[in-house]
């Protein structure tokens, strides 16, 4: 996992702001990597996994991600319907980004808030071809 390590830290460096970084594996509910600036709680980073799995894969999600696709006239191909999702925090903006590699896997990254959201958008998904070619 080092090239996924080099990966992630890379994206830390080129990411607006950006404090902490993990790629998680819904299928398995295992965080593959993670790469953090500041020092954060170890129950954040053990949790971490299954909340992304949560909000990608919960029950209720997924009926909504077949209600849209129903409404749009988008045949399930099995290619979920949510490819981002933005949580902003107190002080914080948690970027969780879908693979197109991989529709199991899901990047995170954390940067303050101060950090322009649009940039950090952009960066982001300039940076997943190269993480997902690293696993």
């Amino acid at each position: 996992m080092s090239n996924l390590d080099a990966a992630l830290q890379k994206a830390i460096t080129t990411i607006p702001e950006c404090v902490a970084a993990g790629y998680v594996d819904l299928s398995s509910g295992m965080l593959l990597g993670v790469k953090t600036v500041d020092s954060h709680p170890s129950e954040v980073m053990d949790l971490l996994a299954a909340a992304t799995s949560d909000m990608f894969q919960g029950p209720n999600v997924v009926t909504i991600e077949r209600i849209f696709k129903k409404a749009r006239g988008v045949a399930d191909t099995g290619q979920h319907y949510f490819q981002e999702m933005i949580v902003n925090s107190e002080n914080l903006i948690h970027v969780f980004a879908r693979s197109r590699k991989s529709q199991e896997q899901v990047a995170c990254f954390v940067c303050r808030k101060s950090a322009n959201l649009g940039m950090v958008l952009t960066k982001v998904r300039s940076a997943m071809p190269e993480i997902e070619v690293s696993i």
